[in-house]
């Protein structure tokens, strides 16, 4: 990568964070987003006290408060969110450094900062409560509002944006490789058809239009996959996670951990051939003696999935998929 390169990734996308007061009978994090796997990831990251670490998603805050209760004095943690309302969950720990970016310029960032290998990473993938909950950030059908879906409001195109501009193949490709709708091209001509007479601004306009394709009896299901691929492609999860797992390789220290938490299959599969043959494809690359001499190794062949009784607790954590990884 250029110097030209990260000179203009870091300084259009970063500006320093005033550490935030909290009254302590709040818990604000808790109406953000509750941590999945919380126990389970930290366990895995195999935390030494004053070791370097990352949390690429810090959201609520919920996974990182636990990784520093485990840090000492000389421990660091490095949270990114590119979300500007994570700011507000900020922790007040000299610990702590916070970085408003994508994860894809991890590598930057930690230059930047002059860190040249972490002891571990921490990726948890979903979509925060919080922006399920909020009807202006368009990630939910369950209410109406901007049809946005963008992580960072700052930059990129919204979910309206690709609806209204997009070619009909490309809406159709991205419901049927994003959100496995067998009735992928039917959506995108109706769609097509749809903005011709008015442009499609909001959940309820969206909603109106794709009606006719969705099986009522499984509507929950379907809306689901429906605004999963939009979100996909709108934030480019796919290929930011891919970028992030490469430079979150290089990145660490021979025995550093690699936590990540997935909540549907595609990202999962990504996670899960990266681990095992070190690209995304799962081709496993044998040398002469049929070794396979990948950076990583599963720290469990098993991926690790919440229990009932937290399922009970945080029923959204039900499709989440921990994997973890160590570096020989």
């Amino acid at each position: 990568m250029s110097f030209e390169t990260i000179f203009i990734s870091i300084f259009t996308t970063y500006k320093p964070v005033k550490k935030q007061i909290f009254h302590p009978m709040v818990n604000q994090s808790e109406f953000y987003h509750i941590p999945a796997l919380l126990s389970e990831s930290i366990s895995g990251l195999n935390i030494q006290s004053a070791g370097i670490y990352v949390d690429v998603t810090f959201g609520g805050g919920g996974h990182a408060k636990e990784i520093l209760s485990k840090l000492g004095t000389k421990g660091r943690l490095f949270a990114f969110d590119q979300d500007e309302d994570a700011e507000k969950n900020i922790i007040g720990d000299k610990r702590l450094t916070f970085v408003r970016s994508n994860f894809c310029y991890l590598q930057n960032f930690m230059n930047y900062h002059n860190v040249k290998t972490i002891d571990g990473l921490l990726a948890d993938l979903g979509v925060s409560s919080h922006h399920f909950d909020e009807a202006d950030r368009g990630f939910s059908f369950r209410f109406d509002g901007k049809l946005d879906m963008r992580m960072n409001k700052r930059s990129g195109a919204s979910a309206a944006d690709l609806i209204n501009t997009l070619s009909e193949e490309r809406l159709a490709d991205i419901f049927y490789y994003y959100g496995e709708m067998k009735n992928s091209r039917r959506i995108a001509s109706i769609l097509v058809e749809t903005r011709k007479t008015k442009k499609i601004q909001t959940i309820a306009h969206f909603l109106e239009a794709i009606r006719p394709c969705i099986n009522r009896q499984k509507e929950k299901k379907e809306l689901a996959q429906v605004f999963q691929a939009l979100r996909i492609e709108v934030n480019k999860e796919l290929d930011t996670l891919r970028e992030m797992l490469e430079q979150a390789c290089e990145l660490l220290k021979p025995g550093g951990r690699l936590a990540v938490i997935t909540y549907h299959s595609l990202e999962d599969r990504l996670v899960k051939n990266f681990f095992k043959t070190g690209n995304f494809e799962g081709k496993v690359n044998q040398d002469f003696f049929g070794n396979t001499n990948t950076a990583l190794k599963a720290i469990s062949n098993k991926v690790i999935v919440p229990s009932d009784e937290e399922i009970g607790r945080n029923p959204r954590a039900r499709s989440a998929k921990l994997r973890v990884a160590e570096k020989r």
